[in-house]
This record gives structure tokens, sequence and C-alpha cells, in this order.
């Protein structure tokens, strides 16, 4: 007995090593699709959530409770035969030291996701080649979301995973689908990994670990510090409003935090200077308008 205790330990220790790194919640809505095979369904979305949640897709020792929570939501849009347009919406959140509270890092919408499946189809994801556009932009998503997460832990600490994005996107781009191309003016995901891994942009994410690990981690011990913290970031994501036009990195800073900034400054102690945030919050999110009304 005492040997089966110590193998079982041993078992859990070796699991606990490798385990995988997503915790995601895969949906898949068929709602506009009309037609009587809607097993398809059922079988994609089982098959990716497996996909993503069972590979091992970094050399990192993640342990079960570290794992990232993030969702992917399918809407297909149109289906002919084994061919489906949709749209994706791609969420992710990491949770805040000392609280319950889960902070949202990504809310992005992917507008122009078209693939190919045939049911019981395996999903092998070779990064040397393209081989399924199914395939590419979810592992795409997957490194993208772990890139950003580790960001907010360790100051560009998501660079091998951004990197291996960027490699996905590049093997993309020879299938020619336009969400894997440079096109002015185009917010996609070539846009969007450009961008994150740019040298003359990369005060976005040095500005994503100061929000997190100097803000938020230490809301529930020093609040007035945090709030302060935060207002800086604000003003360092301001800095990158005239280094682009439209700046695809502040729409996707701001379609994650709007509504979490407006909880924070909303309640409680004023920073030094809550007119200046108003004021800049308006200038470089203007669709949010509404929203920092409530925080002036």
């Amino acid at each position: 007995m005492r040997k089966l205790y110590f193998l079982f330990v041993f078992f859990l220790t070796i699991c606990s090593f490798k385990a995988q790194e997503m915790n995601c919640l895969v949906n898949i809505n068929y709602e506009q699709v009309a037609g009587s095979n809607r097993q398809v369904f059922t079988t994609l979305q089982t098959a990716l959530t497996e996909f993503i949640n069972q590979t091992k897709w970094t050399n990192r020792v993640v342990k079960p409770e570290e794992r990232v929570d993030c969702a992917m939501n399918i809407i297909i849009i149109s289906r002919n035969d084994n061919t489906f347009e949709a749209t994706l919406q791609v969420q992710s959140t990491r949770p805040v030291y000392n609280s319950t509270y889960s902070s949202p890092l990504l809310n992005l919408k992917d507008n122009d996701f078209s693939f190919k499946y045939n049911e019981f189809d395996p999903l092998i994801y070779n990064r040397n080649s393209f081989d399924s556009n199914l395939i590419s932009t979810i592992v795409f998503y997957v490194y993208t979301i772990l890139g950003v997460d580790a960001d907010t832990f360790s100051k560009f600490g998501g660079e091998t995973e951004l990197k291996e994005a960027e490699n996905v996107m590049l093997q993309a781009q020879q299938s020619g689908i336009g969400s894997w191309q440079n096109v002015v003016g185009k917010q996609n995901r070539f846009l969007l990994i450009d961008n994150l891994l740019s040298s003359k942009l990369k005060n976005y994410r040095s500005a994503m670990y100061d929000y997190h690990i100097k803000g938020l981690d230490n809301f529930s011990s020093n609040k007035d510090f945090a709030k302060q913290k935060i207002e800086d970031t604000v003003m360092t994501i301001e800095s990158l409003f005239n280094k682009t036009v439209g700046n695809y990195l502040i729409r996707v800073f701001f379609d994650a935090k709007a509504d979490e900034i407006v909880n924070i400054y909303s309640d409680g102690p004023k920073t030094r200077n809550t007119s200046r945030l108003t004021s800049t919050l308006r200038k470089i999110s203007p669709n949010n308008s509404s929203k920092w009304r409530s925080i002036e």
C-alpha cells in the first residue's frame, strides 16, 4: 500500500509538471445556419476544446491553477458543404493578486474567419507549414493569448509566445487569405501581431505590465497608489496615439479595459489629476466617451 501511495504521488507530480497552459471555453453558435446535420458543430466544438486545452504550447512549467482562463466564441454565419463562414470572439482574463477578481486582457472580434472542416478531421498543427485556416487561426490566438498574459507578469515576458504567433501568421500568408496579409487600414491578424512585436510600439507592452503589476496587483493593499499607477499607464498609452493613424493597440486596450477603468475610477478616492485622466481618455478613446462621463 505504501508503494502504491508513492506511485500515486509521483504520478500527480509528473502531471503537474506537464500541465497544459490553457483553460479555454469554446462555444460554437450555429443558429444562423439552416440544415439538418447539426452534429458537425458539436463535434467541432469538442475537438477544438480538447485541441486547445490538451496541447502543451510552451516549455513552461505550469500548475493547473495557473492555466490561462479564456474563451473563443465562434458564430457560424453560413455553411456550404464543408466550408464555413464565421466570426470569432476571443477573450482572456488574468487573476488579480490577493483578490477573487479576474481582469480582462483581450476582447477581440475577428470578423473574417472562413475555414473548411469535415466532421472528425484530426486537428494537427505543424509550425512549419500552413495546412488549415481553422488550425492556423486558433493557434494564432492561443499564442497571442499566452503572450499577452505573460507580458502582465513579467515585462516583455511573452516575447517567445508572440513570436510563435508571428510565425503562424508568416506561414499562413502563403494562403493568400486577407486576414493574414498586410493591408493598409485593415485591422486584422497581421496588424495585431505586427503591432504587438513592433519596437516602435513597445510602450504598449510595458504599460500592460505596469497596469497589472504596479496597479491592479496593489489594489487590495494600497488603493491610492494603485489608481495612480493605472492613471500613469493611460498616459503611456496616450504616447502611442500619434505614432500610427488609428492605432490598433489602443482599440485592443480599451475593448478589454474600458469598463474596468470606469469601475476603478467611478468610486472611492480620486487621483491627483482626475481631469487630466478623463481628458486623455476622451482624446484617445472617443468611442467610449459616454463611459468616461461616469468618472468625471
